[in-house]
């Protein structure tokens, strides 16, 4: 069993250049509840976050919505099958995903009035024991919300510890979709030893989280100085935790390295440059990102959660949120 690695990142270095993402303008938990959604991936539900794009589509443009979530929200949803080549006689292996539902909820006046309820297509994947656990859905319907979240991708590149911070995501599942917490970013760079040979770095964030939050965006508050024109700005991904005020959040800027590598900086820089709907379904598009290989396997990492209280943060079934609710079934 592999130890857990903790240690500091020390932040020395700024952003030398202010990307297209600004801060949020007007109300700011509106906005956020407007960009946040339930993913149902069958075997349980997780939180998201939209990122809508304008893309080529044939000779007109079309908006597109894109969710970032967390891979093991929707692992379950891949499949792989074996398959032999009629041409050479040599077999393969076919990673195929299903698709999750993105459900939105609908609030008027203070009362829940329904739901919109989409199917979403898996196009970047990167499953958990690579230690990236990160996942960029494509809602099929075309223009479904216009809203869209804004990134923490100017200076400074790492939030300080102290700022305070939101999180808005799927507490508990539906039953808890569009639930708001705060916190502060209380630590950087919590290395853990998921299998990569430098460990897999995390921030330290007291937002109050239960089971249903993976996959869900943490935004600063923008109430300090210094971090006022970040307000609203998605500053990294829910992942895991150990209790309600010690969980883990991918960073943003390990987000934009990943999204670097993989094709898909559009979806995290709206200055970047989008596909066209046609590279998007093209058969050359890869989905899956199998990572570096180690030799650590997906077992390693799960005994290290058990061993250091660390869990993922993804499904509550009726049972579950009865019983932490203490209503009777």
């Amino acid at each position: 069993m592999k130890r857990l690695v903790i240690g500091l990142v020390l932040v020395v270095a700024m952003a030398t250049t202010a990307l297209a993402d600004g801060p949020v303008v007007g109300p700011l938990a509106p906005h956020l509840q407007d960009v946040s959604v339930t993913i149902n991936s069958g075997a349980g539900e997780g939180s998201g976050v939209i990122v809508t794009r304008e893309l080529k589509d044939g000779d007109k443009k079309v908006l597109v919505n894109f969710v970032w979530t967390a891979a093991h929200v929707v692992d379950n949803l891949r499949s792989v099958r074996t398959v032999i080549d009629s041409k050479t006689g040599v077999s393969k292996k076919i990673v195929e995903f299903r698709d999750a539902y993105i459900i939105k909820e609908l609030v008027e006046k203070g009362r829940r009035v329904g739901e919109l309820k989409m199917d979403a297509r898996i196009i970047k994947y990167s499953h958990s024991e690579t230690g990236e656990d990160l996942a960029l859905l494509m809602v099929r319907k075309r223009d479904f919300v216009k809203a869209s979240a804004k990134f923490h991708n100017d200076g400074p590149s790492i939030v300080p510890i102290g700022t305070k911070l939101f999180h808005v995501g799927s507490l508990l599942g539906q039953d808890g979709s569009n639930s708001m917490t705060s916190g502060i970013m209380s630590q950087v760079g919590r290395v853990i030893d998921l299998g990569k040979a430098d460990g897999t770095v995390f921030d330290q964030t007291t937002v109050t989280a239960f089971p249903g939050s993976s996959g869900g965006g943490v935004f600063v508050a923008g109430e300090e100085k210094e971090m006022v024109k970040h307000r609203g700005q998605y500053c990294g991904m829910l992942v895991r935790g150990a209790g309600e005020t010690f969980n883990l959040i991918v960073p943003v800027r390990r987000m934009i390295t990943w999204a670097k590598d993989n094709n898909c900086s559009w979806a995290l820089d709206e200055s970047a440059k989008t596909p066209t709907m046609s590279e998007l379904n093209s058969h050359t598009w890869v989905v899956e990102d199998n990572g570096t290989q180690s030799s650590h396997s997906y077992s390693d990492a799960e005994e290290n959660n058990k061993k250091y209280g660390l869990k993922f943060l993804l499904q509550t079934n009726e049972k579950d949120f009865s019983t932490i609710l203490k209503i009777k079934p």
